[in-house]
């Protein structure tokens, strides 16, 4: 019994199906950083937020990444952090996201 065809397989390049990746499969930069969907309410603001929220926390990422593997010294890495949390928090301040409409 020939395995490659019990498994349904071509065995032979004639017998070649036409093989496509599932439409579910990401991308490079899709898988490198992924982006979820928008949740909540919808305005300019809580979207240019959640942006910038999902950017934060993939530098985060990245730098907890390079601080466990002895790339940058935990003191580095609390300040990059710092840093990018400051931020976002000018940034969450400056979209006005939080404050009551007048």
């Amino acid at each position: 019994m020939d395995l490659f065809r019990w498994f349904g397989w071509p065995f032979r390049r004639d017998q070649e199906t036409d093989v496509s990746e599932p439409e579910d499969v990401p991308t490079k930069d899709e898988f490198l950083t992924p982006r979820a969907r928008f949740q909540g309410e919808f305005t300019p603001a809580n979207l240019a937020f959640d942006s910038n929220l999902q950017e934060f926390a993939q530098r985060v990422a990245y730098i907890c990444g390079l601080e466990t593997a002895g790339k940058i010294t935990p003191n580095a890495a609390h300040a990059q952090i710092r840093d990018l949390y400051e931020e976002l928090a000018r940034t969450h301040e400056g979209l006005g996201i939080g404050e009551p409409e007048q």
